[in-house]
C-alpha cells in the first residue's frame, strides 16, 4: 500500500496534537464541528481522533457533546514537572556522591508510601542491591526511617498499620514500639541511620528534605567498615539537603 493511499502515522499524530491544542483553548469545551473547523480537519477525521483521545483519557466528552482536556494530560504534566525538578537537583546529588564516594538516594512520601525518586551512583560508589522494595522496607532503611521520623503520630500509625516490620537481617527492628523509640532518640538527629538493618555489610545515613509540602529524604550508603565517617557524612548531608529542598521547591 503506497504512502498516498491514506494518512501516515505521523500525520495522524500531528492531527491529534492539533486537536488537543484546539481543545485547550476552550475552557468550557468545544464541539467536534467547531474543533474540526478550527483545525482544518474533515469532520469524519476529527470525530475519529476525538473518540480515540477520549478513550485513552487525553480528552473528556461532556454531557452536552463538547470536549475538554482529560485527566491523563494532567498526569503527564505532573510527571514532566517531576522530571524537570529531578534534573535540577541531580548535579547536587552527583557532587555529594563524588565528594563522599557513596551512592546518593532521594525518596518522597507520596500517597502513604515511601518511594525512591532518584539514585545517583557510579563505579566507585555502587548502589545498594534493592532486593526488597522501599515501599515494604521503610522500617529498615535510613531513608524510610528519616521520613517516618518527620511524620506526626497519626501518619506513623497509619504507615505501620499497613506495613509489617519484616525481618530483613538479624539487625532489623521488628517491634513497632522499639522502632518509634529509636526514631525519636537518634543521636545524629535530624540525621538517622540504618545499621545493616536492610543489608548486612552496608550502613546508610539520611536526612529529611521537602519538595514543596511533600516530605522526602536524602541519604547515602556506605560499607559498614566506613562507620567512623558518620559524623563527617552527617555534616555534609545537612547543607546538601537544604540545597535540594530549595531546588525542589522553586517554581518551574
Amino acid at each position: 500500500m503506497g504512502a498516498s493511499s491514506g494518512p501516515t502515522l505521523i500525520s495522524s499524530v500531528q492531527r491529534a496534537f492539533r486537536l488537543l491544542e484546539a481543545v485547550s483553548a476552550h475552557e468550557n469545551g468545544a464541539s467536534a464541528k467547531q474543533l474540526a473547523r478550527e483545525t482544518g480537519l474533515p469532520l469524519a477525521t476529527a470525530y475519529h481522533l476525538l473518540r480515540t483521545l477520549v478513550h485513552d483519557g487525553y480528552l473528556r466528552k461532556l454531557d452536552d457533546g463538547g470536549f475538554i482536556l482529560g485527566e491523563r494530560l494532567g498526569t503527564l504534566h505532573t510527571a514532566g514537572r517531576t522530571q524537570a525538578l529531578l534534573a535540577r537537583i541531580r548535579p547536587t546529588l552527583a557532587a555529594l556522591r563524588d565528594e563522599l564516594s557513596t551512592a546518593a538516594y532521594l525518596t518522597f512520601y507520596e500517597e502513604g508510601e515511601i518511594r525512591v525518586a532518584e539514585i545517583v551512583d557510579g563505579p566507585h560508589a555502587p548502589r545498594v542491591d534493592l532486593w526488597v522494595g522501599f515501599e515494604d522496607a521503610g522500617h529498615a532503611t535510613a531513608l524510610g526511617k528519616s521520613v517516618l521520623r518527620e511524620l506526626d503520630d497519626e501518619a506513623r500509625k497509619d504507615y505501620l498499620s499497613r506495613h509489617p516490620l519484616a525481618d530483613l537481617t538479624p539487625r532489623t527492628i521488628t517491634r513497632p514500639a522499639e522502632l518509634l523509640r529509636r526514631l525519636d532518640s537518634s543521636p545524629l538527629a535530624p540525621a538517622i541511620t540504618d545499621m545493616e538493618e536492610y543489608t548486612l555489610g552496608t550502613v546508610c545515613v539520611a536526612v529529611p528534605v521537602y519538595s514543596g509540602n511533600t516530605l522526602g529524604s536524602l541519604g547515602v550508603s556506605l560499607r559498614a567498615d566506613r562507620l567512623s565517617r558518620l559524623e563527617e557524612i552527617r555534616a555534609r548531608l545537612l547543607p546538601t539537603a537544604s540545597r535540594v529542598t530549595r531546588g525542589l521547591s522553586l517554581t518551574i
